[in-house]
């Protein structure tokens, strides 16, 4: 009914183009079960992409070990912020700099879940890793406490009911202030660590108007871009299994994400409005200025794939992953080229880019810790 609807009022009022942002539609508990998702389907996919007919749009690090242990997989595209990350320390602590953190306690998360990748320690890792690097100290510097959980919510009869928009989920939660999403908070407040990591800008907001909580580094004020690689960009995969039997629905996928992310582009404050309902940014304004410097719309531009292959190193070199692989050879940009120029040719209107893209860098390069 709500379909057939909007379809009468569409056209009724001449339009022939209708892009559905999620979000707008109100209560929807009486939506056709063919809008819903179904009880066979946990969140697993999300991780170890374990369906074929899957298109998957998210964190960096779960796609690429999927791609070099699990099965073959093509990215469509990518989506670069600026998060790098940040180290916190409690707010009276005489800690200032992270020299003063020699021999100090870093807390570094642990997932118990065998079956996907550990995404949220190798965005610690790593970033805690390039915060030492740049203040001339390594890991040995400093003491590492592992605080290990059992992260196995994915599959729980709860986490199953039928959702209209994944989206949902965060609307029974107060994830903003629920700690749950920040467990290493509570550690660094009870005094089991001296600092901790967490990302830039999002929670890094959260905690400090706490007033408990303060940073004394942040990776995003370097100029290097590979500093930023914080589970990002994020990604669009799908199995090469859909690419090979079914590419129209991967070419109609994409054109709706240019679609979306040309209007997000033009219209950044609407869009952190409806952002701000998933994000951990404080909030609306606070998740504008979060995007109004990103290209909302998928690419597969050369610094966007520096920054994949700059992930993919940093995994196998630590161990996160077993088998390497070549990021420009998963790159598949002719889906995107073909969703751009089908929408040439239905004549929908292209909107201009934030900022152009960074020229190819060169192969040669110095490896991150």
């Amino acid at each position: 009914l709500i379909a057939e609807n909007v379809a009468r009022s569409a056209e009724r009022a001449g339009l022939s183009q209708i892009v559905y942002l999620s979000g707008l539609g109100g209560d929807l508990t009486e939506a056709s079960d063919h809008l819903r998702s179904r009880r066979e389907t946990d969140w697993y996919p999300h991780y170890i992409h374990n369906q074929d007919n899957l298109i998957r749009f998210g964190g960096l690090y779960p796609p690429i070990h999927v791609q070099a242990d699990i099965r073959r997989t093509r990215l469509l595209g990518c989506t670069w912020v600026y998060e790098g990350g940040c180290m916190a320390v409690r707010t009276d602590d005489p800690i200032f700099r992270m020299k003063d953190l020699k021999g100090k306690r870093i807390a570094l998360s642990k997932s118990l879940n065998t079956i996907k990748n550990d995404w949220w320690r190798i965005q610690e890792h790593m970033g805690i890793a390039n915060m030492l690097m740049l203040n001339d100290m390594t890991m040995k510097d400093v003491e590492i406490v592992e605080f290990p959980y059992a992260d196995d919510w994915y599959d729980k009869p709860q986490m199953l009911e039928p959702l209209i928009n994944p989206t949902d989920l965060w609307a029974t939660r107060d994830h903003k202030r629920d700690l749950a999403f920040r467990p290493m908070e509570a550690g660094l407040l009870s005094g089991e660590v001296d600092a901790i990591y967490t990302q830039s800008k999002v929670f890094q907001h959260l905690q400090e108007d706490t007033g408990k909580i303060r940073m004394i580094e942040d990776l995003t004020r370097y100029p290097d871009y590979r500093l930023q690689v914080a589970n990002t960009p994020a990604v669009i995969t799908c199995t090469d299994v859909m690419a090979n039997e079914h590419p129209e629905l991967v070419v109609t996928y994409m054109k709706a994400m240019i679609k979306v992310g040309r209007w997000a582009n033009q219209f950044p404050e609407a869009a952190a409005h409806l952002l701000d309902r998933q994000t951990f940014y404080r909030d609306p304004e606070d998740t504008y200025q979060g995007i109004k410097d990103v290209d909302l719309v998928p690419n597969l531009s050369p610094q966007n794939l520096e920054c994949v292959e700059t992930g993919k190193e940093f995994m196998l070199k630590h161990g996160y992953i077993k088998n390497d692989f070549d990021v420009r050879a998963w790159a598949a940009p002719e889906f995107m080229e073909q969703a751009a120029k089908d929408l040439i040719e239905e004549g929908v209107p292209a909107m201009p880019l934030p900022r152009p893209f960074a020229p190819e860098p060169p192969r040669k390069r110095a490896k991150l810790n």
